[in-house]
């Protein structure tokens, strides 16, 4: 149990009230921003995916003893909730919601009690990203993920904005009608399409503005019109996701 300060806090600084169902509670996204409920289904995936890798390393460096019980716990308690028999049964669950248009999807933040938020943010863990952080888990072709990426790369995703220069998702962060580069690529890692990478690829050519870098965001219409002339993270993403075509698509680089 802990509190905390900061801007635009929740009214109660031990943060929202959440049920307690096996899920890593937190208060703030990727992005900085604070959550609206305080479970985060992308970081909740990831957070699973990586305990998985921990447990092997632990193995292999024979630390069982310290380490083991806790790690395994922890699996458990995640994957009892992001992989309920009722998902591949193509029923609701907590994590998940029985869209009118695009069936089962995932979530991106609930509180345990049945509140929901249906949306996703450019910043990762993103609902976008889940088969990049966690290939085995959810693998790109995986039914209820291609439902949600309809979701989220559709109007009907609160921050999913399109323009005449630019569409993708942006967040509360930089505001509406900034689209994140870091979504651009993130929806090129994700895709094995050809002409749906070749639309990112040109998409982030256009959106340097004279710069030659990776921007934080980029207003849909105006190239010129971004944030943070340099951003680490999205030029970093941006150079895997070149070395990534490189070796396996170089066609599309021509």
């Amino acid at each position: 149990p802990y509190t905390y300060q900061r801007q635009g806090h929740p009214s109660n600084p031990s943060g929202q009230e959440a049920k307690p169902i096996g899920l890593i509670h937190t208060f703030f996204r990727p992005s900085d921003d604070l959550q609206t409920f305080p479970y985060l289904i992308p970081s909740q995936f990831f957070a699973h995916y990586t305990l998985k890798l921990l447990l092997e390393l632990i193995k292999k460096l024979e630390w069982t003893n310290d380490f083991n019980d806790d790690i395994l716990k922890l699996i458990s308690n995640l994957h009892d909730i992001l992989f309920d028999d009722k998902i591949t049964n193509n029923e609701e669950t907590l994590i998940t919601f029985k869209h009118s248009k695009y069936d089962l999807i995932y979530s991106y933040e609930i509180d345990g009690f049945g509140n929901r938020n249906l949306m996703d943010d450019s910043n990762i863990p993103s609902l976008l990203s889940l088969p990049y952080l966690c290939p085995d888990d959810i693998p790109i072709k995986h039914s209820i993920y291609q439902n949600t990426r309809k979701f989220i790369l559709s109007s009907d995703n609160p921050w999913f904005f399109k323009g005449n220069l630019l569409e993708g998702i942006g967040g509360p962060h930089c505001g509406k009608s900034m689209v994140w580069p870091l979504a651009i690529i993130m929806r090129g890692l994700t895709t094995t399409d050809d002409d749906e990478i070749r639309f990112c690829l040109d998409m982030l050519q256009k959106s340097h503005g004279n710069t030659g870098f990776m921007h934080e965001s980029i207003n849909v219409n105006s190239p010129m019109h971004y944030t943070r002339s340099w951003f680490a993270w999205a030029n970093s993403l941006f150079g895997e996701f070149i070395w990534k075509l490189y070796r396996e698509k170089p066609y599309l680089l021509n």
